[in-house]
């Protein structure tokens, strides 16, 4: 399995791959210690809470997102970000389109599989 991406990402030549209902994902650039991963949400569309071992930073490049991190609710908008520490339960409900930019350390292997 390769462990890094290309050094140039050019969104225009990249598929968007399904990442749950009414969410799609590009991949951005990786290697085994961090990713970098675009994801556009329609109106409504849920990111399930779960958990996962990776540290995860949030950008939010567009929209408006309520989001669950340790039992804490909180909505964020275009201009915010987030931090989730690893094994900690959250979770996303999008409230108005938008793309989230998520960094992820180590790399999300499950998302190139």
């Amino acid at each position: 399995m390769k462990y890094n991406s290309e050094s140039f990402i050019f969104s225009s030549e990249i598929d968007w791959q399904p990442a749950g209902e009414g969410m799609e994902r590009q991949i951005m650039g990786y290697d085994e210690h961090i990713m970098l991963v675009k994801v556009k949400f329609e109106k409504g569309a849920v990111g399930n809470e779960h958990t996962h071992f990776h540290a995860q930073t949030t950008y939010v490049a567009s929209g408006q997102f309520e989001f669950v991190i340790d039992g804490i609710k909180k909505i964020v908008k275009t201009g915010d970000g987030l931090y989730i520490a690893p094994n900690v339960l959250h979770g996303t409900k999008c409230i108005e389109p938008g793309i989230l930019i998520d960094c992820f350390s180590p790399m999300r292997e499950d998302f190139i599989k």
